[in-house]
């Protein structure tokens, strides 16, 4: 038989040096309105999960698609906007 052993020690021994930088944290910032709207689209999903969705079910869905795919598109728009440079060549 195998013995199954944990790296915990391996994996944490360097977590005091592995902090998250100011450009990582930004980032995380920016993309929080994206992660937000992920989170309530998996939220409607589970609650239909074990019974056959109702209109409502499927109204809150189709808003919380909506929403999601309405901060990934601002997301994308603001990092294009941020990442080109100058004028007009």
């Amino acid at each position: 038989m195998n013995h199954i052993v944990t790296v915990q020690d391996a994996v944490t021994a360097f977590a005091d040096f592995m902090d998250p930088t100011d450009a990582e944290l930004d980032a995380i910032e920016r993309e929080m309105p994206v992660i937000l709207a992920d989170v309530d689209l998996l939220d409607a999903y589970i609650v239909t999960l074990d019974r056959t969705p109702t209109e409502l079910d499927e109204r809150r869905i189709r808003r919380a698609r909506r929403r999601a795919l309405a901060a990934r598109v601002t997301l994308v728009n603001r990092a294009a906007g941020t990442s080109l440079s100058g004028g007009a060549a």
